[in-house]
């Protein structure tokens, strides 16, 4: 990425001066495509590990990889200009230790041009989120339903229904704040949680079903234009439906084949008239 093209994107002190202001708009995007497609209308593109649900067609978010998130994050890095790029890190491959994180979060960003990661967890990942920007690299944190600790949680269910468990994500979210994260998304909690989060801590919040209160919104494009069909979360507004369109359109083009009505001849290359002497 070049240095223009680094000055001209939605920087992280332009995020953090939203907070308690304008909403910060943030949708997924997995492609250079979409990403130029959304690029105009969002403040941030999150290359998020649901890429392995909606396009590798996996059960989890645990099975993706470091490779996968670089290969989707430098695609949408080369198909957008305008909104910061933030790539989720890998399950495992940041959870060890301050300096995995480091080495994982510098290839990313080295291999991609993003400007930001996200990584998940609270209090136990704090010092990690401190090393990480001491040493350069942006973090957004990730509280509330995480879902690379599905199996520890016991599924993908709303967070906070008791007192204990909203103290708990509270304490979270001041210590990823406290270490320094840019911002931190609020996932899937009750709604009064999520506005006390967000009047509480310093940093923008960007809401996932969280909050109209939040500094932010999030939500997986898939689930934005009816792509993914598998579920549709409570928390997702679906603006458009996609998903039985491209279906018709695969329906009409094999009818055509089969009919013999493609190609046409406004499909197909004549042979060139040799030039007469």
């Amino acid at each position: 990425m070049s240095v223009t093209n680094i000055m001209t994107r939605v920087s992280v002190p332009d995020v953090m001066a939203r907070k308690g202001a304008e909403p910060v708009v943030v949708l997924t995007a997995y492609t250079a495509p979409m990403a130029g497609m959304l690029d105009p209308h969002v403040d941030i593109l999150l290359v998020g590990d649901s890429l392995g649900m909606v396009v590798y067609g996996l059960q989890s978010t645990l099975a993706v990889t470091t490779d996968m998130m670089i290969a989707h994050g430098a695609a949408v890095v080369r198909g957008s200009s305008r909104a910061m790029v933030v790539i989720d890190l890998a399950f495992g491959t940041y959870q060890e230790s301050p300096e995995q994180a480091f080495r994982t979060a510098a290839r990313v960003m080295a291999e991609t041009g993003c400007t930001a990661v996200k990584l998940e967890g609270g209090i136990e990942m704090a010092d990690t989120v401190r090393f990480l920007v001491e040493r350069g690299i942006p973090v957004m944190g990730h509280v509330g339903l995480t879902p690379q600790a599905v199996n520890h949680l016991g599924g993908f269910r709303a967070r906070g229904r008791s007192t204990a468990e909203q103290d708990k994500i509270l304490s979270d979210a001041q210590a990823i704040a406290e270490a320094g994260a840019f911002a931190i998304v609020v996932e899937a909690v009750v709604e009064p949680l999520a506005r006390r989060i967000t009047e509480t801590i310093p940093v923008p919040t960007i809401g996932i079903g969280g909050s109209a209160a939040c500094d932010g919104q999030v939500l997986v494009i898939d689930d934005v234009i009816g792509t993914f069909s598998d579920f549709k979360p409570r928390f997702a507004r679906r603006y458009a439906d996609l998903g039985p369109q491209i279906g018709e359109a695969a329906r009409l083009y094999a009818e055509d084949v089969r009919a013999r009505r493609f190609p046409g001849a406004e499909n197909t290359f004549a042979l060139r008239q040799p030039a007469r002497t």
